[in-house]
């Protein structure tokens, strides 16, 4: 059987309305839309955490939070009886690196502790600034691009503008290092997964990028007026922007976002503090721009792959760990919500000559379906334990392209750490079931719930939690999501053959 090379490219925070392929006829996404003709482009992906840690964790064991129990970005720790699909793969002979993020456990400021994660090529950065221990990133702008760090940081204000040019980007740095690994004689399969910080705020990209985009072209966010009422009633429930705010109204008071307090905050606090005035558009560009440079670095590891000759024997996944709302509802950044921005991400997979070419899956699939899909294609055994489905005969076109899953879920478990105890169990909770056409979500210990209808309102406006016409709906979901929700859990020691 044929052992394929793996390379597995995620992005932190982009939504899955970010590729022109895909319906976006704004963004500049060129690589991107060629490699879904070479691939599918599941549609209906999600997340099983809004935030880092939790989602990455539970992609990489294909389990769900409830099961993994990795609920919290700043873990102290990644617990030992959990293996990452990384580890499967190396135990099973494959070369393993990693590049960029990994976010499984431990501060902000320092090098995280590893646990046993299989990767023997290991080039970390959590994120971009400088302040941080242990940031590779760091030093290769100041060993071997001879920067000087802290005043080429300087140069960088607020909470979106113009970054650092290409060259010196964190994105090239991911690349860089990637087709350092890509290229690497071995006589053995490999797997690398590359996670640059972007386009996780701040929105930084190279001024080029930036230039692309006339900011007047760029729609306003998703939002209604009632939205500033309807978001009051959360505003105890962790997020990083507490209050919505009208975007067609935020820069009529002249107000320059250089007089936001937070502006003088460190950057790496600025990337989870969201700022109270700001141009929609413009940030929104920023955006926009950060990922079209991600679509530039992802071409040319393309490229690298087929100028050796390993493209045809290389799966390529390219995915997000979660969205970003980026305005929508009033709402900057990330928490404890569960917008179709927020939970739904982008994930095409291509094996080419291999896997079905140019198929836009509109079937339900969640980010725990990549490690048993993955574990399946390389012919190794997929753990009793393993909580995700495999997406093989989708891919392989056994199976109809548009079924995966009837539903899907997401939670939220103090992930931030923003409530107003430290005690877990008076913190925010929150968890989503999803069938492809309403979403409800429970707030747990709270008063407060949400019901969507997405054939009458794709984009979230109407609660229909407190609607005397749907309470018949709102029970038959609560018992659906009830299950799922129980289901979620781990199975637990392997039950003997004797039994």
């Amino acid at each position: 059987m044929i052992k394929p090379n793996i390379l597995w490219y995620c992005t932190d925070q982009q939504r899955f309305d970010t590729i022109h392929a895909l319906g976006n006829t704004v963004i500049h996404t060129p690589r991107l839309d060629a490699f879904i003709s070479s691939g599918v482009a599941f549609t209906k992906t999600y997340t099983q955490s809004p935030i880092c840690t939790p989602s990455r964790a539970s992609f990489l064991t294909g389990r769900y939070p409830a099961s993994h129990h990795v609920y919290r970005n700043g873990n102290e720790r990644f617990p030992k009886n959990e293996t990452l699909v990384t580890k499967m793969f190396s135990d099973a002979g494959y070369d393993c690196g990693l590049v960029g993020k990994l976010h499984l456990a431990g501060s902000q400021y320092e090098r995280e502790a590893r646990s046993d994660d299989g990767y023997r090529y290991y080039q970390w950065s959590h994120h971009p600034y400088p302040n941080i221990k242990g940031n590779l990133y760091i030093d290769w702008l100041r060993n071997e691009k001879h920067q000087d760090v802290d005043k080429l940081f300087s140069n960088i204000k607020g909470s979106y503008g113009i970054g650092l040019p290409e060259e010196l980007h964190q994105t090239t740095w991911c690349t860089e290092k990637a087709l350092e690994f890509i290229t690497e004689k071995r006589d053995t399969p490999w797997l690398l997964s590359i996670n640059p910080f972007g386009p996780h705020p701040t929105f930084h990209p190279p001024k080029e990028y930036l230039d692309r985009y006339d900011v007047k072209q760029i729609p306003y966010p998703l939002f209604r007026e009632t939205d500033i009422i309807r978001q009051k009633v959360f505003q105890n429930i962790d997020q990083q922007t507490v209050y919505a705010v009208d975007p067609y109204k935020l820069l009529e008071s002249g107000v320059p976002e250089n007089s936001i307090p937070s502006l003088d905050l460190p950057k790496d606090q600025m990337a989870s503090i969201a700022p109270t005035v700001y141009d929609p558009r413009l940030m929104k560009a920023c955006y926009y721009a950060e990922i079209e440079l991600i679509d530039t670095q992802f071409g040319r590891m393309i490229d690298t792959l087929s100028e050796s000759g390993q493209l045809e024997n290389t799966i390529v996944i390219f995915t997000s760990d979660h969205g970003e709302l980026l305005g929508d509802h009033g709402l900057l950044f990330k928490g404890c919500r569960f917008f179709e921005s927020l939970v739904h991400v982008p994930l095409i997979i291509s094996w080419p000559k291999q896997w079905k070419s140019n198929i836009k899956s509109t079937a339900l699939v969640e980010l725990i379906d990549i490690a048993p899909t993955l574990l399946e294609a390389a012919g190794l055994q997929i753990p009793y334990y393993m909580q995700g489905k495999s997406l093989l005969g989708l891919l392989e076109g056994r199976v109809n392209p548009h079924t995966h899953k009837d539903y899907v879920i997401c939670e939220y478990n103090d992930a931030m750490g923003q409530g107003s105890t430290a005690n877990f169990y008076n913190a925010s909770h929150g968890t989503m079931y999803y069938d492809g056409r309403y979403k409800i979500i429970v707030y747990h210990g709270q008063d407060i719930g949400e019901l969507y209808d997405h054939k009458q309102d794709p984009n979230e406006f109407d609660n229909l939690w407190d609607s005397e016409a749907h309470q018949f709906l709102k029970c038959t979901l609560l018992k659906r999501h009830f299950d799922a929700m129980m289901k979620a859990s781990s199975p637990g020691i392997r039950r003997t053959k004797e039994y």
